[in-house]
């Protein structure tokens, strides 16, 4: 009988510390998470082929993308992404854009006509407004994402490109390139 108690307590003893190592992995794995998802830029895109940085983030740790999806982050992103997972750095893969300077979006609010079409793209609620109302950008939020021009019924959005970060963010219109002009 004792026998048979020893063992029922080393399986007990057993099965506890295979359920701490579980928790101390699970534990381990949303840390690497949080610290890959503080790396990347927060714009929400989805440029990468993900919803946002943290599903992006979390591809990355499962192994299911690579560290060149991200064209906000650019080679900066890439470079720490690298370090931190230990892998090796690569160029953007261009099938997910490129990079470039940073930009938010500019409603012209003489032709907005307050469908709010924008503001349910916007991943970062970087957008205000009312239905039937102009609408305007609060460019301190706005992370230049590009999904609110899309679904924008009067084309009254465009980006602007910051041209002097700070307090006082000056714009300049972004020039189309392509066969169109």
């Amino acid at each position: 009988m004792t026998g048979i108690l020893i063992i029922c307590v080393l399986v007990i003893l057993i099965a506890l510390q295979l359920m701490n190592e579980t928790d101390h992995n699970e534990k381990n794995k949303k840390d690497l998470v949080n610290a890959i998802d503080r790396l990347l830029p927060q714009t929400q895109c989805g440029k990468c082929g993900y919803s946002g940085c943290r599903p992006y983030a979390e591809a990355l740790l499962d192994g299911e993308a690579d560290i060149n999806q991200c064209p906000p982050g650019g080679m900066n992103t890439i470079r720490q992404l690298a370090n931190l997972l230990g892998r090796n750095i690569k160029p953007l893969n261009p099938c997910y854009g490129k990079t470039g300077p940073k930009t938010i979006a500019y409603i012209d609010e003489n032709i907005c006509i307050g469908c709010v079409k924008c503001i349910k793209a916007c991943p970062v609620d970087a957008i205000i407004g009312a239905p039937r109302q102009m609408h305007t950008v609060i460019p301190e939020l706005c992370t230049g994402c590009e999904l609110c021009i899309a679904p924008c019924p009067v084309d009254c959005i465009s980006l602007m490109i910051v041209t002097h970060p700070g307090k006082r963010i000056k714009l300049e219109p972004v020039k189309q390139t392509g066969a169109g002009s």
